[in-house]
């Protein structure tokens, strides 16, 4: 049911009675507690939420309702606030949780301040945070710069954090590209980027390099790579013979494996997983549309939030946002269908939120 008023939705007090009492409702519609995000993220249980993801407030960018972090006079002082908050962030995210961090860089005294990675570095190196990922958000298009002794700005970090180096939640399936089909041309087999063995077995009958033996192997392996193909167990691959093509990434066999397998072997192949291809870490998203809006809207795009939600919480747990303005992260948990839980210190902010989601009930 459709709330009357979102001040039925937002909690300013109490916030661990509503959060339990939150965990045991089935709607999906998200908690919102207004509070400084130190305060209320200490109010909650250890260990109870499955995924973080946020954008804290730039720093030195723009003055923020309520005030709030990134209005420090020193970065340094930010960096030390955002980090403390990071740190209760650690304490609530379940060991199998992710923790992803967008944030964005500022110039003073004409100076790149560096801030992202001062932020992750320290991270690493003071609360034991293990970074998986760090994402490249390409913006695509810049914003106004009239600065005429420096490139322009198209890009942000995101980071992704865990707990543990194992054993984390981890879903590589639900972000995958759909593979494009193999096809039957004329009788044979042929992968969707035109793969038909065909030049393989001319270069395996022309090879000086294979003896005998290494050639009948590397024909029937080829055959059998070919009839995985066709029954859909492998979308695509690339076969490797031994000077015909350069092994992957090296070519010693004291470093790679794959150098040391075409030594030994003669051939190699490379394989394209059957329920395609995986994210990269450079996200090509277009910024979040302000225009025609009157009301403020963080750049932080709903599609910039998918990756972390699909590939990271799990279809029953729950997001949450400690700096979630107007409610981004919290919309995209609600678009997947997941629980979530949004923290701000502007009750218009909020408000803001609860309106967006609320469209979708």
């Amino acid at each position: 049911m459709k709330p009357d008023s979102a001040n039925e939705t937002i909690v300013s007090s109490n916030y661990l009675t509503a959060f339990n009492q939150y965990l045991r409702e089935k709607r999906v519609c998200p908690l919102l507690l207004q509070g400084d995000a130190l305060t209320v993220l200490q109010d909650l249980r250890a260990d109870s939420i499955d995924c973080v993801v946020t954008s804290p407030p730039y720093w030195g960018k723009r003055e923020y309702h309520n005030g709030g972090i990134g209005l420090e006079a020193d970065h340094r002082e930010y960096i030390r606030n955002v980090t403390l908050i990071c740190k209760e962030v650690k304490r609530v995210l379940k060991p199998t949780g992710s923790f992803w961090l967008n944030i964005g860089d500022s110039y003073t005294d004409k100076r790149l301040v560096g801030i992202p990675w001062r932020v992750a570095l320290t991270l690493m190196d003071t609360q034991q945070w293990i970074m998986r990922n760090s994402v490249i958000w390409n913006k695509v298009k810049s914003g106004m710069d009239s600065t005429k002794n420096r490139l322009g700005n198209v890009h942000e970090l995101f980071f992704h954090f865990v707990k543990q180096a194992t054993g984390y939640f981890y879903n590589m399936n639900a972000i995958r590209s759909k593979p494009r089909d193999a096809k039957i041309v004329n009788g044979a087999v042929v992968t969707a980027t035109g793969v038909s063995g065909v030049r393989y077995k001319r270069q395996i009958e022309l090879s000086t390099s294979l003896s005998d033996s290494e050639r009948d192997e590397a024909f029937q392996a080829l055959n059998t790579m070919l009839e995985k193909v066709a029954a859909g167990k492998v979308s695509d691959f690339r076969m490797i013979l031994r000077s015909q093509q350069r092994a992957t990434h090296s070519d010693s066999k004291h470093v790679s494996g794959r150098a040391k397998e075409l030594h030994n072997k003669g051939f190699y192949f490379l394989q394209y997983h059957p329920n395609g291809s995986k994210p990269t870490d450079v996200w090509d998203i277009i910024p979040e549309d302000t225009q025609g809006r009157t009301a403020h809207f963080s750049p932080y795009p709903v599609d910039l939030c998918r990756i972390p939600i699909l590939a990271t919480c799990p279809s029953d747990g729950i997001v949450l946002d400690p700096f979630c303005g107007t409610g981004t992260t919290l919309l995209a948990a609600r678009n997947f269908a997941r629980k979530s839980v949004g923290i701000d210190v502007s009750r218009q902010y909020l408000w803001q939120s609860w309106e967006r989601c609320a469209d979708l009930l």
